[in-house]
């Protein structure tokens, strides 16, 4: 089971950039979830998903210290879906509850600046990534995905004037 969910039931195997592959499964799952169930249902998969890829990379890097192979994509989807959470709260702050297609801007920022902090690795995140050790594994993305979330808010106030009043 840790085998499946690691690869996060497949897509981790999919060519190339696997990591890329995680994160579009990841924003096109976690916008069925905010769609159907609500945004507290995206953060508690969210939670679960974080809990679950800490165990699963832990049991399949157990005896590969250092490594992080490509089709391990759990970490990605985690991240992915905390930067989609920072959207997600703000349309459901403003009531709009079907953001995914009048909003759309609001996701693909999430998913290319995890992208971006996800491949650049900045500061605290390549101090995770550098860890060699299952647990950075999963933080340089979690760290990654609080940075895209952090990016996506400022882009949005940018772009609809709220910063430059």
């Amino acid at each position: 089971m840790s085998r499946w969910l690691s690869i996060f039931f497949g897509v981790g195997l999919m060519r190339p950039a696997p990591g890329t592959w995680g994160s579009a499964a990841a924003i096109l799952l976690g916008l069925m979830i905010d769609r159907t169930f609500g945004v507290f249902a995206l953060l508690g998969a969210t939670v679960a998903i974080t809990a679950l890829g800490f165990w699963a990379c832990g049991r399949e890097l157990r005896d590969r210290p250092g490594a992080d192979p490509g089709e391990i994509v759990i970490d990605e989807v985690a991240g992915q879906w905390i930067a989609l959470l920072f959207p997600a709260f703000a349309f459901w702050h403003r009531g709009l509850d079907d953001w995914a297609y009048v909003a759309w801007p609001g996701w693909v920022a999430a998913f290319l600046f995890f992208r971006l902090f996800d491949i650049w690795k900045p500061w605290i995140i390549g101090w995770a990534d550098r860890r060699e050790d299952a647990a950075g594994v999963m933080l340089d993305d979690l760290i990654a995905g609080v940075f895209a979330g952090f990016a996506v808010m400022l882009a949005a106030g940018i772009a609809h004037g709220v910063l430059l009043r």
